[in-house]
């Protein structure tokens, strides 16, 4: 499993605790298991291969960390969504913003150019161009204006 992979499982399950009332510990203890993969492959592809250790524990620190985050990445989120209220952001869309914006700012060992860029691929797999084109805006204005002050 490569890296991109494993932050597009990230944000799978940051998009599933948007509805759960799992703790993402719980979540996390539940879905990195090769059981759970298992049980998964079949639907998608994504899901073939486990993850290893050092996989486990970077889609397991995304995940918390969006968790912990989540308010602060959602307020990014929002003020940068200019024209839209934060309520008619798909949860897909958010969960993509939430896992490219934590990379961002809490994973210094990912550079910033390569956490927005993925998030758009992962984006273009999941929503409409117009919204991979809004996630873009997002998080290139995120970027330039969070990382310049």
């Amino acid at each position: 499993m490569v890296r991109n992979t494993a932050r597009e499982i990230a944000v799978h399950l940051s998009y599933e605790l948007s509805f759960t009332d799992k703790t993402a510990g719980e979540l996390l203890d539940q879905r990195l298991t090769a059981d759970a993969f298992a049980a998964l492959a079949g639907e998608d592809d994504l899901y073939r291969e486990a993850p290893n250790a050092k996989q486990a524990a970077y889609i397991r620190r995304l995940v918390s960390g969006v968790a912990e985050h989540g308010a602060e990445l959602d307020g990014y989120i929002a003020k940068y969504a200019k024209g839209w209220q934060f309520s008619r952001i798909p949860l897909v869309a958010s969960a993509v913003m939430r896992v490219a914006m934590y990379e961002v700012l809490y994973m210094p060992d990912i550079p910033n150019a390569a956490a927005i860029n993925e998030a758009v691929e992962i984006a273009k797999r999941y929503e409409t161009p117009e919204t991979v084109k809004f996630i873009n805006g997002i998080l290139g204005s995120f970027s330039r204006q969070e990382l310049a002050e």
